[in-house]
C-alpha cells in the first residue's frame, strides 16, 4: 500500500511539474546596441513572440495578455506558426491578436505551418482587418518623428516547396541600404547565414520550438530542420555584423510537451550609442 501511494504520489508531481513547464511563460530580457539604430530609437522595445501554435494561456489568453501588457513595448513581432495546422482554429490565435493590438503596432510572418493552413489567405484577411502588418516578403519603415528603421518579412521556405535559391533572391529583394538600419522577422533559424549574405541588422526567428527538451550544458536536443542537437535553438547569435535572436516559442505542435524549456516571450530592448 506505501509502495502504491508513492507511486501514485510521483506520478502527480510528474504531471504537476509538466504541466508547470508547459504553461508558465518565462520573460526573457536582452539589450541589443548597434551604431546604426537612429538615436530616436533608443529604448525601443520589440516583443518577440513565436510558436503559438494555438495554445491557451488562461481564458481568452488572459495570461499571455496580461504579460503583453506588463512588458508595454513599442512593437510586437510574430514569427510564424502562430496557428497549427494539425488543429486549425484560427478563434484561439486571433483571440490574443485582438487585445495585443491594442497595446503596440504589430508585425506578422507565416511559418510552415500557415503555409499547411488551407485557409491561410481568410487568416492574412482577419489579420490586416485588425491592423497587424502582415509581412509577406516586404519590407516597410517604422517612424518615430523624422527618424526610422526598416522591418522586413519574408514567408516561410515551404511557401515555395523548400526553395533555398527562390528564399535567397526575394530576401535579396528586401535588402534596404547599408546605411538604413535593418530587422528581418523570419521563422527559420537554420538560415542564418543567409541572412548573414543580405547584411540584415536584426533577424527574429522560432521554429526551433527551444529544441523542445533542453539539459543543462548541453542545450535543446531536437529541432525541425536542425535534427538532433541543433546549433540555433533560444538567444542571440551573432556573426560579422548581423544579429539572430531565437524565440524558443510559446506552444508545441506533433510533439505535446516540453522539457527544462517553458513557454518564452523575449523582450528586446534597441539601444543606441548615439544617444
Amino acid at each position: 500500500m506505501k509502495k502504491k501511494c508513492c507511486v501514485i504520489g510521483g506520478a502527480l508531481l510528474g504531471f504537476l511539474w509538466l504541466h508547470f513547464e508547459n504553461n508558465h511563460i518565462t520573460r526573457t530580457n536582452i539589450k541589443y546596441t548597434n551604431d546604426k539604430l537612429p538615436s530616436l530609437f533608443d529604448g525601443y522595445t520589440v516583443l518577440h513572440v513565436s510558436d503559438l501554435h494555438n495554445k491557451e494561456f488562461g481564458h481568452n489568453q488572459s495570461k499571455l495578455i496580461d504579460k503583453t501588457k506588463s512588458i508595454k513595448p513599442d512593437i510586437i513581432v510574430i514569427t510564424g506558426d502562430f496557428i497549427d495546422s494539425n488543429r486549425p482554429n484560427m478563434d484561439i490565435s486571433m483571440t490574443y491578436i485582438r487585445e495585443a493590438i491594442k497595446i503596440a503596432p504589430i508585425y506578422y510572418v507565416p511559418g510552415n505551418h500557415e503555409s499547411r493552413f488551407e485557409h491561410y489567405e481568410i487568416l492574412v484577411n482577419k489579420l490586416h482587418s485588425l491592423g497587424v502588418n502582415v509581412l509577406d516578403n516586404i519590407s516597410i519603415p517604422i517612424y518615430k518623428e523624422d527618424q526610422n528603421i526598416f522591418i522586413a518579412g519574408i514567408q516561410d521556405p515551404s511557401f515555395v516547396s523548400e526553395n533555398t535559391t527562390q528564399f535567397d533572391m526575394i530576401l535579396d529583394c528586401l535588402k534596404t541600404t547599408k546605411k538604413n538600419f535593418s530587422i528581418l522577422l523570419s521563422h527559420r533559424p537554420e538560415k542564418f547565414n543567409v541572412y548573414v549574405k543580405h547584411n540584415f541588422d536584426l533577424v527574429f526567428t522560432g521554429h526551433a520550438h527551444g529544441g523542445q527538451v533542453r539539459l543543462p550544458f548541453v542545450g535543446g536536443l531536437l529541432s525541425p530542420n536542425q535534427g538532433f542537437l541543433p546549433k540555433y535553438t533560444s538567444g542571440i547569435y551573432q556573426k560579422f555584423k548581423t544579429s539572430m535572436i531565437v524565440s524558443r516559442g510559446l506552444g508545441n505542435s506533433s510533439f505535446p510537451f516540453r522539457v527544462f524549456n517553458t513557454p518564452e516571450l523575449v523582450v528586446v530592448t534597441l539601444e543606441s550609442p548615439l544617444k
